[in-house]
């Protein structure tokens, strides 16, 4: 990245808390300093519904549990110069690949027939298809970098993103570590 042009950025959460969108939220008034450096051109946390062509930086955050998160993933491998892989579930499927060790059917039983009180049944609009196993997303797309912790800390993104504008790769290994 050049550090005198404003650079784009994405950012997206699969399956997940979207605690490390909170972490992002956390950086607090350097969210400032970062307008004023980064277009954020698609989020959970602006308006845009589309993901445009040609971002300098992805973020996605989650594990890939259903079939509306492959796309996402590689909509934005497709659509993303950089793309970066933050926080536990995106890296390892953490929590959410607990799920791996019980039938599909089961989850989708447990779900939406054994945990409803009203009109149980499988559904069959609205809900993605769930895959077969979550999976982390470097197991779906190849991704440019990782960043660790659950959530990563507003410090720890504060890092990679000034590092990524500096033009330099950042090393967060150097700043966090898994489940912190």
């Amino acid at each position: 990245m050049s550090a005198s042009t404003k650079i784009t950025m994405a950012t997206a959460w699969l399956d997940g808390c979207s605690g490390c969108h909170m972490s992002f939220l956390d950086l607090d008034e350097r969210l400032i300093t970062l307008a004023e450096k980064v277009d954020i051109v698609y989020s959970p946390i602006v308006d845009t519904k589309e993901l445009p062509e040609g971002v300098d930086v992805g973020i996605l955050e989650g594990a890939v549990s259903n079939e509306e998160d492959l796309e996402k993933a590689k909509l934005f491998r497709s659509r993303c110069k950089y793309l970066i892989s933050l926080g536990d579930c995106a890296v390892t499927g953490n929590v959410p690949t607990m799920r791996n060790t019980f039938d599909l059917d089961e989850v989708y039983d447990r779900a939406f027939v054994e945990n409803v009180q009203c009109q149980p049944q499988r559904p069959t609009e609205e809900v993605p298809p769930l895959l077969e196993t979550v999976r982390p997303i470097h197991h779906v797309v190849p991704v440019d970098l990782v960043v660790q912790g659950c959530p990563p800390s507003a410090d720890t993104i504060w890092y990679v993103l000034t590092e990524l504008m500096a033009g330099r790769t950042p090393c967060p290994t150097e700043v966090t570590r898994f489940g912190a």
